[in-house]
Parts: C-alpha cells; structure tokens; sequence
C-alpha cells in the first residue's frame, strides 16, 4: 500500500495524519508509512507537519528496532530459505551448461536467489509489493535477454560475454534488492545504509558459506568411513541446495524488513565488529598502496605486456572501494574527535593513492587498447575503471572539502549518489554490449 498522496493531501491537517499513522500501526506498515513520511520530507522540508512527523517516526523506529519479533522473521525466511535451497539444488544436479560453455547454476543462481529475498523482504514488511514486481520483472527480463541474445552471437564474443554476466548478473541481484528497499526517491541516510547492510550480509553469507563447507566435508569424510558414496548427481544438488540456503539466511540474520535501512540496527554485534575490521585495515591498506606507488618505476611496463596485472588493479580498485565504504561511521558522533580526524586523514591518503595507481592501471589497458583493438572485456573494464576513479576523485574532493567536522556527511553522499552510475553501467553491460559486440 502507497500512503504518499494521503500524506500530502493531508500535510496541513493534523488530524488526518494521525488517522493514517494508526491505520498503517493496525495493518503492520508503519515502515512503509515511514517511507512515504521520508519522501514527502525530502520534497517539502519546510512544511513543519511532515517535518515533524518524520523526526517523531525515526524515533519510533528506532524503538521499535530495540525489540524487533525475530522469530516471525524467521517463520518466514525458513520456509523460503528451503524453497531457494531446493531450486538451486534442482539447478546444480542438472549440471548442464549454455552454449556448451557456463553451466546454468553460475549464471543464473543470483536471479533466482535475489527473486526469493525481494519475496522474503515484502513478505515480512508486508508492502512495497509495486516496488517487489518490478524488481523481479528486471531480474527475470535480464535472464530471458541473456537466454535469446548470446545464441545470436558469434562463439568468440559469446564466450566472454557470458564470462561477464557471471559477475553483473550477481550485481544486478543486489540492484533488484535496493530497487525493492529504497525506490528511487531515497534520502542518503538511507541509500548509504543500505550499502553497509550488503557489506554485512555479504560477510555473513560468507561465514555461512564457510560453516556449509566444513560441515559438508566432516559428513562425506564420516559417509566414506561407513563406505556410503553418494551419486555425483545427489552430491551435485546438496551442494546446490545448500548454496541456495544462504542468501535468504543471512539477509534474515542482518536485515530487519520492517524498518526502512536507515533504522537498522547498527551499533553491535557484526555491524559493529565489520567497521572496527575495516578502520583497522586502513592503515594497512595505506601501507601497501605506498610501497605499490614507489616500485611503479621499477616494473612501469608490467601492466602494459601483461594482462593478469591488470585483472589485479581492477579487484584491487574494487577492494579499496568496498574497505573505505565499510570504514565510513554511520553517525559522525560515533567517533571521539581524534579518531575521526585520523579516519579522516586515513581516507585522504588512501583515496589519493588509489587514484594515482588506478590512474596508471587505466592508461596501460588505453593503451593495450589503441596499440591493438577494442575488445568486450576492455570496454567493460575500461568503464568500470572510469566510474570508480571518479567516484574516488569526489570522495577524495569531499573529505577534504567539507573538513574536519563534517567529512562524513560529504563521504556518505558520495557512495550514496555513486549507486547510480554502478547501475546505469551493469545495465549497459547486460543490454547494450551484447548488441555492439555481435
């Protein structure tokens, strides 16, 4: 349900407020009712009603999250995280591959996974179900586009091509997840919450991934102790099933759907533990940039000659995005002066040399490029490299512009607005380079 044309026919009439506020309390939608209240503030702050509901529901919410019923949450999740299991399951032990090349399971897990939490996340808030349709339409549009186009390719760009939607099909999932959370009126507060939430289930999903595979070794070692050899089939499905587990166990685990992200709870446990882990790695990180910049001169023409280096810039250029995201404080106040004016500077020095090195990552396959020819691969690297330095370049003018006391802010609008161009380029990457390179 949509509250946002109530809420501004009635942003001058107290009493009509309050009768939608306890009519969304009744349904189970004061999230959704907080949404609309967040929208209809971004769009008019200067109307002291909604401005005053707005800061009277983050209140709320936050009480709210203090008590949050996890076990309907998991009611919920179970059921659904069995169903992802299974399908992926059914999916692996097919064990066939397309175009006699990637096997259906790496190419289209994220879709189906992605699908079944946008079901989970609506489920549990119990709106935002237009948002929900459209985002598994998106999900479901791209997996059909790629089933049509690569036949029509020749095998030379075909092969790469879906090499590449292994990895932006996975970030087309996570696009779906914020189309359905977020839409596209979202405030910062909101929009870079749900960066640090993915950071965090994507580290749970890994320690679930972990916990999977420890188990799944202990059982087969005690199965071949009794001389039971499960089937290459059956061993194919569990393995699938058990991958299919983990996305919607830890979206449950670090996610709550009835408060919109900003009113996460972000204060302990894995939250806390994810910021403290990536601060630490900071000056590390730091470290190995300086020395990268001063051995540049000593191996200039590596990245030139050798096709592997650049793969290494490029996760590289990634990572650094990923650990100054997740050393970004959520609240400025979080931090004791001195600590935030040495993340501050922490922020500046790695930014600038991540520039500086991704900048010479950049010329070299500009130059493999113009000394040779344009190929998929390089465009899509080339743009990707072109975006993040950008992004880095912003991050780096804010920090230092907004100074001292208000750099945080200045940060979380950067990644916050940087989310447009990830998705306006994994879009281009799945629709248009498939039409270009034929």
């Amino acid at each position: 349900m949509e509250y946002i044309n109530e809420i501004q026919q009635a942003a001058n009439d107290p009493q009509r407020l309050e009768t939608l506020y306890r009519s969304a309390q009744k349904a189970g939608l004061v999230g959704k009712f907080s949404d609309d209240i967040q929208a209809c503030y971004k769009e008019s702050p200067d109307n002291v009603l909604i401005a005053a509901w707005y800061y009277r529901l983050q209140g709320t919410l936050a009480e709210q999250a203090q008590r949050p019923n996890r076990a309907m949450t998991w009611l919920d999740a179970v059921p659904l995280a069995l169903l992802s299991g299974v399908l992926l399951g059914l999916l692996a032990g097919i064990n066939q591959q397309f175009l006699n090349h990637m096997p259906y399971f790496v190419l289209f897990w994220s879709p189906i996974a992605a699908s079944i939490a946008i079901v989970f996340l609506v489920v549990v808030a119990k709106g935002n179900y237009r948002r929900a349709n459209l985002a598994i339409g998106l999900l479901i549009l791209a997996a059909l586009y790629i089933l049509l186009i690569a036949p029509t390719q020749a095998s030379w760009y075909a092969q790469p091509y879906l090499d590449q939607m292994a990895i932006h099909l996975p970030l087309l999932a996570w696009i779906a997840l914020g189309l359905t959370l977020l839409w596209l009126r979202s405030l910062v507060p909101d929009r870079f919450a749900f960066l640090i939430k993915s950071i965090e289930v994507v580290i749970t999903a890994g320690l679930y991934l972990i916990a999977g595979v420890a188990f799944g070794v202990i059982t087969i070692g005690l199965l071949q102790a009794l001389s039971i050899q499960l089937p290459a089939d059956w061993m194919q499905f569990l393995a699938g099933a058990g991958f299919g587990l983990i996305p919607i166990l830890a979206i449950a685990s670090i996610y709550d759907p009835h408060l919109p992200p900003s009113q996460q709870d972000f204060s302990q446990g894995l939250s806390k533990f994810i910021a403290n882990m990536m601060r630490l790695l900071l000056p590390l990180t730091l470290a190995v940039l300086a020395i990268y910049v001063i051995l540049i001169p000593f191996n200039f023409f590596q990245p030139f000659r050798n096709r592997d280096v650049l793969i290494v810039y490029n996760i590289m250029l990634f990572a650094v995005m990923g650990l100054l995201l997740g050393a970004t404080p959520i609240l400025a106040d979080d931090l004791s002066p001195r600590l935030k004016s040495a993340l501050r500077a922490g922020f500046l020095a790695v930014s600038g040399l991540a520039i500086l090195v991704s900048l010479y990552a950049l010329s070299a396959i500009l130059y493999r490029t113009f000394s040779n020819m344009l190929t998929m691969n390089r465009l899509i690297i080339i743009g990707w490299n072109v975006i993040n330095i950008t992004i880095l370049g912003f991050l780096f003018y804010q920090v230092w512009r907004k100074g001292k006391e208000d750099w945080v802010q200045g940060a979380q609008a950067v990644f916050s607005r940087s989310m447009l161009a990830y998705v306006v380029w994994d879009l281009f990457v799945i629709f248009a380079i498939p039409l270009i390179f034929r």
